[in-house]
């Protein structure tokens, strides 16, 4: 049998294409945007303000759409790790970090990736299909603490920009009066650099922007991320600088520190030369090893002094906590081991 798509994940406009091809009223289109993303319905019969022969017109051709975590992983620090199948039988994961006043929820965009950074456990898996804009969306909806989140990180399995019209579908429905309506401040889109969609992005969304940078210097990050091939960071970086971001919308860069790697002095003068006039912020990244990579991350004292010298350019810069050490937090970790039993 055929499978139905998802209403969950659909944009106003394509929700209002759904309707007219169903000859149904136009005003549906409005209410079945409220029952999916502001009242959460669990199922299509529950659209009660909708008519009867709307509601089977509906069943008949889509699926709600959302689908239950298959396994969660309860850190000592609180975070959770939850993983949820997707529709070619793999996995992909979402981790959720209370903290104080915040809590927030670390999303994937892909099912593995091609980029291949060395660091990276989610690369080892490959690339095995891009999620949905309702797949995306459901990480969100289907947790428990969906209604306690403050903000949201796509900065889990796969590459944004390499999805880029279900992110943007995504944001699209995440911040919008129709959808959730939330703040575009309270969301971050993490890059390791793909600069076309990196534009379009910029362009079309006021979510806030991280740049994983990892090494200041062309060669070495050559060594770590062939992205480096394609769009290198000198690239990436003067794009960023041409673009207004005003005084509300952020750029920050991730930085993961290895040892004898990339947390010399010699690094630090660099970033302070190629991040010159961009107002941004650096989070510090503590290495924690994932299987079959030589990297070693450098140990605390090391971080500290990275960061203080950093600080000192007048480059302001965090060490972002560990958490979740203890259930494989790591990005691509439990959905490999999920991978593997299975």
């Amino acid at each position: 049998m055929e499978k139905k798509d998802s209403l969950y994940g659909k944009t106003l406009t394509e929700i209002q294409d759904i309707v007219k091809g169903l000859n149904l009223p136009g005003f549906t289109a409005k209410q079945i945007s409220e029952w999916l993303y502001k009242k959460h319905v669990q199922s299509i019969d529950a659209m009660t303000n909708l008519s009867a022969k709307a509601r089977e017109l509906l069943k008949e051709h889509f699926d709600l759409g959302l689908v239950p975590f298959s396994k969660v992983q309860t850190s000592v620090d609180g975070t959770k790790k939850y993983l949820f199948p997707t529709t070619n039988g793999k996995f992909i994961e979402a981790a959720y970090i209370p903290d104080k006043d915040r809590a927030t929820l670390c999303v994937s965009s892909q099912v593995g990736c091609k980029m291949g950074c060395l660091f990276c456990m989610t690369g080892k898996q490959g690339f095995q299909g891009n999620l949905s804009c309702g797949e995306i969306l459901n990480q969100i909806a289907s947790i428990p603490e969906r209604d306690q989140l403050t903000n949201l990180v796509y900065m889990g399995m796969g590459e944004p920009f390499d999805n880029l019209q279900q992110v943007l579908n995504s944001l699209e429905i995440l911040t919008a009066g129709y959808g959730y309506g939330w703040s575009p401040k309270r969301i971050t889109v993490s890059t390791i650099g793909i600069i076309p969609g990196m534009k379009e992005f910029l362009e079309k969304s006021k979510c806030h922007l991280a740049v994983s940078l990892h090494n200041p210097f062309d060669e070495e990050r050559r060594k770590l991320m062939p992205v480096e091939h394609v769009y290198p960071i000198k690239e990436v970086l003067k794009e960023i600088k041409g673009f207004d971001f005003g005084l509300q919308r952020r750029v920050s860069f991730e930085y993961i520190v290895f040892k004898n790697l990339n947390d010399t002095p010699r690094h630090v003068q660099q970033m302070t030369k190629i991040l010159n006039g961009i107002r941004c912020r650096i989070n510090l990244i503590r290495f924690h090893p994932v299987p079959g990579t030589p990297l070693e991350g450098s140990d605390e004292s090391s971080v500290q002094a990275f960061k203080e010298a950093l600080n000192a350019k007048g480059i302001l810069t965090t060490v972002r906590a560990s958490r979740g050490l203890d259930i494989y937090a790591a990005c691509g970790l439990l959905s490999t081991k999920q991978l593997q039993e299975k």
